[in-house]
């Protein structure tokens, strides 16, 4: 089998990284390989690209086939665009010169796409801290109102058991019945008077002779 240009994976669970390396084509993917020519990273934004220029597009001539993914990458960095300018050169379609001048301009329409597409990702993530900024500011807010009112209620509750009971109102009572006017009462008739007994007189005793 010829020889492959693919990913051999790195890092950990839930964070891949990726060796792009030269391999022989029955080697397992994680196995064996003849020579590692770059990185990837696609957990960076945009990814994170890291390739030798000269030595991908050296195993290209060789007769090394890329995987999609691969490709994709080799795509992106421009460097399947200059290893078809070069077959041209070698063709003689063009001279060593013009093909640098196409690839020069390549490469600056390419990173001025690049450029623009890290100002959008730079806004849109500025964008979604702002909204989350806001969202949490309204959300303490809320917070802060709810623990406001708790208190006030508890406050209140508080205040009312400690007033006094309320006093109850004066129950009007009758005025009492007037007294009933005095009886006029005639007076007694005067008791007759006893007749006078005349006191009887003392008798003085004799005294007796011996």
């Amino acid at each position: 089998m010829p020889t492959k240009i693919r990913l051999q994976r790195r890092g950990k669970r839930g964070q891949p990284f990726y060796h792009i390396v030269i391999a022989d084509g029955r080697a397992p993917r994680d196995g064996k390989f003849i020579e590692k020519i770059g990185t990837y990273n696609p957990l960076a934004r945009p990814a994170d690209i890291d390739i030798d220029f000269n030595k991908a597009i050296t195993w290209l001539n060789k007769g090394a086939e890329p995987t999609d993914t691969v490709k994709a990458i080799l795509s992106y960095k421009g460097i399947l665009y200059k290893s078809h300018l070069l077959k041209g050169v070698q063709k003689g379609a063009m001279t060593e010169e013009q093909a640098e001048i196409k690839f020069q301009a390549w490469l600056q329409e390419k990173e001025a796409k690049i450029s623009g597409k890290k100002k959008e990702y730079e806004l849109s993530v500025k964008d979604v801290r702002k909204k989350l900024h806001e969202n949490e500011i309204k959300l303490n807010e809320a917070k802060a109102q709810a623990v406001a009112k708790k208190r006030a209620e508890v406050a209140a509750a508080q205040q009312a058991a400690a007033a006094p009971a309320p006093v109850p109102a004066p129950v009007a009572i009758a005025d009492p019945a007037p007294a009933p006017a005095p009886v006029a009462i005639a007076d007694p008739a005067p008791a007759e008077e006893a007749p006078a007994v005349p006191a009887e007189p003392v008798q003085a005793k004799e005294p007796k002779q011996e």
